[in-house]
Formats: structure tokens, C-alpha cells, sequence
């Protein structure tokens, strides 16, 4: 735990919320609402030579304030938390961010729904290190309670569209291309039902267009009390799990379920967040799945839209003691600089560091790499690997939060030593990682374009954290995006190879999901000393190769297919 101060959230009403659940208060009145305030936590002042996160939230016009329809978080679904992605959907270059709240309920909220429900907002990123909110001229404010937003250019379009996960129904968002959206869910046909908490766009028949994977968690019963924790809520073992969806894009703007028969239709999981990934090396995008108190599933990737069930075989499918942990979400990345992509996966127990020991296998580092040590005390929710320094090699960041209560626990940024194994750099990161805050997601993105990766922290509640990254001055860096003439325009599903110095990175382009978010879609990397790129190759979803000479670095590029750098 950290020494820092206690942040109670007043959002949450939290003292009010945590005397009822343990017996301490008064019981709640028929049909009182305990209302969600707007606040604004006290974080220790930082130091802006030393510290390598700073806290530009007001500073940047975000004023964002995550609300429970009713104040309180006691139950499962109000303990999920707060979702955000960045989206460029103007494309301007510049990150926007979507934020998701969680307005009132019936079945889910107590009391009576407020006079004013919660929407969620989106900021447009002015260029200048401050956002505007949009939300109302977008029109993507409807509320409902949400939790992440996935972002694709879904209809090839060249402009990213929303899917909005919720408990039901969920809402789909296409970007008409004048700053606006509008709501085409019944159209489309993907308005799914059920309490989705994850879902990502990806190619999963090999034809070119992204198709949309929904990840499902369970069938919440409000009348359920049937448990034996004194002072917790009904944990996800106590509701049944509601299936996932893989929802087939037909290219003309609508989707079919095409679940039944794809390999992806077995016994549900209690999905929590959903990876989209090339774990087996062939060039077809499978999907992690991190499920909740059950083993989590991996789906390799067969072709022509099957895919197969192999978590366990492939040493993924429980935690480093063997057991079926509260599992979160999956991060990809190549921490140990071999080429192959590993997994940092987020649950309540250590966490789990899958190492990619290549034909398919993976072995769990978390305890060997030291994650383990620094996250035991913690429960883990949001975050991933990235490079904060700009040094070579990816680190990792971990949004902690308490599981059944209303309090916080420190976040961590663990600094990668370059022999596979990590060391706490939270005491130097700064004044928000002294800070003990419920946070939840953590979004991971360069909203600034300085080349350095800054993160935003949502939290249940309150308000988010916009961390301007102040870490990473002297070290070089080059950004890419990727335009496809073949297959989906942003070329998910792509391998990119980068060569200088005599060293070698590979990166997949895969949408940068985390749990309740999705990240920078560039691709992004440090180079430390080296300031000059010898070759980048660029492997394209429809299995072409490409290379690119002549980059700079410093800056972000984009590399169209079989016509150059722009």
C-alpha cells in the first residue's frame, strides 16, 4: 500500500455507501437517490522537474465526472467502472477522447432515476493541449450505463465510428464524416441485449472488412442476496454467464450474428475484456479473452471464420498458481525484445505476464519478471504495456482500485530493466501515483503528439486524470500510422517490422484495447539513442510485404500502401 493520503470519493457518497453495506448506517429510504457529486480530489502538489506524470485534467477543459445512476457501489455491474478512448474523429490528426458514464437503471439502480440522467461526453483535442466538449453538436450523449466505447472505421469510410458496450442495449455510433454521428444500431443490426462490458472490431473471415466481436459478462438478478460476505456484494459466480456475440460485417453497412458454428460459441466465460491479436504467428487475427473467476479463453485464428479454443494448451487460461482468477483484461506487447508477442493480463490476485515462448506457448513471468511482488497488494483493473521513456523497451502501467469498497489503492508504472523484468517506478512518476483513487481504466495514448505516451485514468465516481508524460525528454522516437488499399483502410491485423541501430522491433496493428478502453491507434516507438530508422517493413492484412526507407524520426507518418509515406 502507499503512504500517501486516502482520497474518499464524495461521487460516490462514499462514507454514506460503505456505512449501509457494512451495517454501520441507516438503511436507504424507499426510493431515495443518494446523489453522485461532482468533485475534484485532492492530489498532492506536483513537482513539475521531477515528476514524469503531471496532472493537466483542468488544465485541458475536461470536465468529466463519472456518475453510478444511484451514487453507490454495491453491486457486481456498479463496480465495473468508468470507459474512454481516444478516436481521431475528425481526422485532424490530433486525439479526441470519448468518455462513458453510467447513468441510472432499472434493475441495476436503486431508488428513482435523477431529473438529469448522465451521458457520456465527447472532447474534441483543439491542438493546443486543450479539449472542447462536442458532445451535444456530435450527438453521442445518449446515456445509458455504459462502460467502454470501441472504435473502427467499421463501413471503410475513412472516418472512426462508436460502438458503445452497456447493460443493454448497446448502441452503435457511424461518423458521417461533417463532425457529427448518427445512431445506426437497428440498421446495422448489432444492438445486442445483454450486460456487454468489452468488444472489439476485427477481421475475423479473412474478407477484408471488420467484423465485431461482443464480449458478454453475466445475467445480473437484483433480487439475488443469497451470499456470506458481511460487508461485499454478490461476487460473478452468484449470476449466470450470458454468451459472447461475433457479429459478421456484410460490407453493406450491416452485420450478421455468425456465432453459431464459428468455434467462438462455447460455454460462456463472464467476459471482462477482449484482445485482438495474432498469437499463433500465421497472419490471421485471433482474440484473448479475460474472464471473470473463470479460465480465460484463447481463440486461435483457423481461417474462413472458425476459430478454435486453445487457452489451456497454450498456458493461458489461469493464473500463475493455477487457479481461474478474477481476470480483466489483456495487454500486447513485446516486453523481452524477441519478436514475439507476450500478454500482461490485469486480474485480482498478481496479475499474469504471459512470455511467448513461440509454437503457440506461452509461460506466466509474473513472479520472475517482479510484477508480482509490486501488484500483490493490489486488485488490478486497466492499464498495459507501453514505453513511457522512450528507451527501447516496453514498461508496464496498472490502474488499482478496491474490488467491493469505495476506496482507493496507488496505481503503479513499472519500468522495464531490458532482462525481462520490471522495477517499481511509481515513487518518481508523480503526484498521482501517491494518490489512492478507485481507478479503473487506464487509457494509454500520445494526446499531445510530442512523440511520448501520456496516459488517462478513469475512475469510478470522479472525475479522470489526464497525465501529460514529462519522461521521456533526450530519447528519440518514431510514430506510424497505417492505410491500407487492400482489405480495411486502417490495416488492423498488419505486422510492422522496424530496423535501426542494428536493433529490431515488431509491433502488431491491432486496436489497443485494455479494460473498458482502446488506445493511440499509431503505432509507436522508442528508440533511446538511435536517431535515424535504416528500414521499416510492413506486412499488410491481404499478405503482402513493403518496405519503407528514409523515415524520420520525431515525428508521425502515415504509410499508405503501395504508395509511399505521407
Amino acid at each position: 500500500m502507499s503512504s500517501g493520503p486516502r482520497i474518499l470519493h464524495a461521487g460516490l457518497a462514499a462514507a454514506a455507501a460503505f456505512g449501509a453495506l457494512a451495517g454501520c448506517g441507516p438503511p436507504d429510504q424507499p426510493g431515495e437517490i443518494v446523489a453522485a457529486a461532482s468533485v475534484t480530489p485532492t492530489i498532492p502538489p506536483f513537482d513539475p522537474d521531477g515528476d514524469l506524470f503531471v496532472d493537466r485534467t483542468a488544465a485541458a477543459g475536461i470536465d468529466f465526472v463519472h456518475h453510478l445512476g444511484d451514487g453507490r457501489m454495491d453491486n457486481v455491474l456498479e463496480s465495473i467502472g468508468s470507459g474512454a478512448s481516444w478516436i481521431d474523429f475528425d481526422g485532424d490528426g490530433w486525439l479526441d477522447l470519448y468518455l462513458v458514464d453510467s447513468a441510472w437503471r432499472q434493475g441495476v439502480s436503486r431508488g428513482r432515476p435523477p431529473a438529469t440522467p448522465a451521458t457520456n461526453r465527447l472532447y474534441r483535442n483543439l491542438g493546443d493541449g486543450r479539449f472542447e466538449d462536442v458532445t451535444e453538436r456530435a450527438g453521442v450523449g445518449a446515456p445509458g450505463f455504459g462502460f467502454p466505447a470501441a472504435v473502427a472505421d467499421f463501413d471503410d469510410d475513412s472516418d472512426d465510428d462508436l460502438y458503445i458496450c452497456t447493460q443493454g442495449p448497446t448502441r452503435l455510433y457511424r461518423n458521417r464524416g461533417d463532425g457529427r454521428f448518427e445512431d445506426a444500431t437497428a440498421a446495422a443490426g448489432v444492438g445486442d441485449d445483454s450486460c456487454s462490458v468489452a468488444a472489439v472490431f476485427f477481421d475475423a473471415d479473412g474478407d477484408g472488412r471488420l467484423d465485431l466481436y461482443v464480449a458478454n459478462y453475466l445475467r445480473f438478478d437484483p433480487d439475488y442476496q443469497a451470499h456470506y460476505s458481511p460487508d461485499a456484494f454478490p461476487g460473478p459466480l452468484a449470476y449466470a454467464a450470458e454468451a459472447d456475440r461475433l457479429y459478421r460485417n456484410r460490407g453493406d453497412g450491416r452485420f450478421e450474428d455468425a456465432t453459431a458454428g464459428s468455434g467462438l460459441d462455447v460455454a460462456p466465460g463472464r467476459s471482462m475484456g477482449v484482445t485482438a491479436a495474432d498469437l499463433a504467428g500465421d497472419g490471421r487475427t485471433g482474440l484473448f479473452l479475460a474472464n471473470d473467476a473463470t479460465a480465460n479463453f484463447l481463440f486461435r485464428n483457423r481461417g474462413g471464420g472458425r476459430f478454435e479454443e486453445d487457452g489451456l494448451m497454450a498456458g493461458v487460461a489461469y493464473g500463475v498458481h493455477g487457479e481461474a482468477t478474477g481476470a480483466m483484461a489483456g495487454s500486447l506487447g513485446d516486453y523481452d525484445g524477441d519478436g514475439l508477442p507476450d500478454l500482461s493480463v490485469t486480474d485480482t490476485s498478481y496479475g499474469s505476464l504471459y512470455r511467448n515462448q513461440g509454437g503457440g506457448a506461452f509461460q506466466d513471468q509474473v513472479v520472475r519478471a517482479g510484477v508480482a511482488a509490486a501488484s500483490a497488494q493490489r486488485v488490478s483493473w486497466g492499464g498495459g504495456l507501453f514505453d513511457f521513456d522512450n528507451d527501447g523497451d516496453l514498461d508496464l502501467y496498472l490502474a488499482n482500485g478496491d474490488l467491493h469498497h469505495p476506496t482507493g489503492r496507488a496505481d503503479l508504472l513499472l519500468e522495464n530493466t531490458g532482462d525481462g523484468r520490471f522495477t517499481d517506478a511509481s515513487p518518481r512518476a508523480g503526484a498521482c501515483f501517491r494518490a489512492e483513487l478507485l481507478s479503473r481504466g487506464g487509457l494509454i495514448g500520445d494526446y499531445d503528439n510530442d512523440g511520448d505516451l501520456d496516459l488517462l485514468v478513469t475512475h469510478i465516481g470522479d472525475r479522470p486524470l489526464l497525465l501529460q508524460n514529462q519522461a521521456a525528454a533526450g530519447n528519440h522516437w518514431i510514430g506510424v500510422s497505417l492505410a491500407a488499399t487492400q482489405g480495411n483502410r486502417a490495416g488492423w491485423g498488419a505486422t510492422v517490422e522496424l530496423q535501426a541501430g542494428g536493433r529490431r522491433w515488431i509491433q502488431q496493428h491491432q486496436p489497443r484495447c485494455g479494460y473498458l478502453t482502446q488506445g493511440d491507434p499509431r503505432l509507436h516507438f522508442g528508440l533511446g539513442a538511435i536517431d535515424a530508422v535504416d528500414r521499416l517493413t510492413v506486412r499488410w492484412p491481404d499478405g503482402s510485404s513493403e518496405s519503407f526507407t528514409g523515415l524520420e524520426t520525431g515525428r508521425y507518418q502515415l504509410l499508405v500502401q503501395g504508395d509511399g509515406v505521407r
